[in-house]
């Protein structure tokens, strides 16, 4: 749904569905990749600017800091993410229990 209007002949994101299936650690585990990812992409990004504008280190350095700041910000979101995933899941296993702790 997009907008709240479902579009006819759009997949309706079964991928994103089957990822809450799997088990947290192998969902969570390419979050280093990510980082490691955004943060060479973006130098390599201001390596190739650097080289075409002539404009050495700045290109590299501003590259850097981006990467290093979108990998911390993807990171941190996904962490948070598993922290409310991980209370969601223990509020239920305490309802499914009972108020007095009995199954």
């Amino acid at each position: 749904m997009i907008f709240g209007t479902k579009f006819r002949g759009f997949p309706d994101f079964e991928m994103a569905k089957r990822d809450r299936d799997r088990p947290s650690w192998v969902r969570f585990s390419g979050v280093g990749i990510e980082f490691a990812a955004a943060v060479a992409g973006f130098t390599l990004l201001g390596y190739w600017i650097d080289n075409r504008y002539e404009s050495r280190p700045w290109g590299v350095l501003t590259g850097a800091v981006l990467g290093l700041v979108g990998g911390m910000y993807n990171l941190i979101r996904e962490s948070l993410g598993a922290i409310r995933e991980q209370r969601r899941s223990g509020d239920r296993d305490a309802d499914s229990q009972g108020s007095d702790g009995s199954t």
